[in-house]
Parts: C-alpha cells; structure tokens; sequence
C-alpha cells in the first residue's frame, strides 16, 4: 500500500539544495515549508534550488503559494530560476495555470538525480497561525497572475473577514 500523506524531504551538497514533495502535500506541511524558506534565504553556499513534485500525488493552493514563497527567498541568491521538477500532466498543468513559469523553470526529468534525501519534521501549527498562512500563500499566488487573482480573491476576502473579526475592536 502507498502512503499517500504528504512529507517533505531535502538534501543539501555541493551549492544544490533538493526539496522533494511525497504524496498529498496540504496546508499541514505549510509551517514546515515556511520554515524551508527562511532558511534558504539564508544558506549560505546555495547556488541552485531544485523542487520535485515527481512523487506528489496532490498540492493544494496553500502549499504552492508556500513554493512561490521559497522561490521568492531565493531570488537574487542564485544564479538561475529555481527549478520544478513534475512528470505528471495534471501537476503541470496546475502550475502552468498558476504561472509558476514565471518564477521557476518547470522540466519534466532531473539533470542528475539527488542523494540521500532525509525528511524534514512536520512544524505543528495552530489554527490562528494555520489560517494566517494560508492568507500569506494565497496573496502570493495572486501577486503571479490575473487568473489566480480572480480565483483567490473571495478566499483571501472571506479569511482577512475572520482575521478582523477573531481580533476584534
């Protein structure tokens, strides 16, 4: 039987930093990518970003606002684009609507394959700082593109409602 809940693994070696996505990556695992991307902003030595959704079975919209995020830290730091890596067309499709072509490289195969890839604990969260990052995911995937913009509006509407009402006057 194949474990469909999601992990994230990373490896880091010679300037190349390798976040691998397993399975159903969900808002669950956003802290954890969060924390991902602090820290490759400052990594010392990181010369290219290499993301592979290869054995993803699913990424909702939360989780990539959080990728865009981690290319975003890593934005003048490197050298070229970071790169996604996706064989499945429904996983490329998706990012190819969401206009993640804008601030990836998106390949279908890996230039060489990454070593020992060891699992990144998943970052427990509250429901306040959960729904603050699914917030933060969408505003970015809208900044992407006009499609995104009208597809998440009413979600960051409706959660920047709950925000001002859960802190109140």
């Amino acid at each position: 039987m194949i474990n469909h809940e999601g992990r994230i693994k990373a490896a880091f070696a010679s300037g190349v930093f390798v976040l691998k996505l397993c399975g159903d990556v969900r808002l669950t695992l956003c802290a954890t990518l969060d924390r991902q991307a602090q820290q490759l902003a400052e990594t010392p030595g990181l010369e290219t970003l290499i993301i592979d959704l290869r054995d993803t079975t699913n990424v909702d919209s939360t989780a990539l606002g959080f990728l865009a995020k981690v290319a975003m830290a890593v934005q003048g730091r490197v050298s070229e684009p970071p790169t996604i890596i996706a064989d499945n067309p429904d996983v490329q499709r998706m990012l190819d609507v969401m206009g993640f072509s804008r601030i990836f490289t998106l390949v279908d195969a890996p230039i060489t394959e990454a070593r020992e890839l060891h699992d990144l604990p998943e970052i427990p969260t509250d429901v306040e700082e959960t729904r603050q990052r699914v917030l933060e995911a969408h505003r970015i995937l809208m900044r992407l593109n006009e499609h995104n913009r009208e597809e998440f509006q009413p979600l960051v509407e409706m959660l920047e409602a709950q925000q001002a009402a859960s802190h109140g006057p």
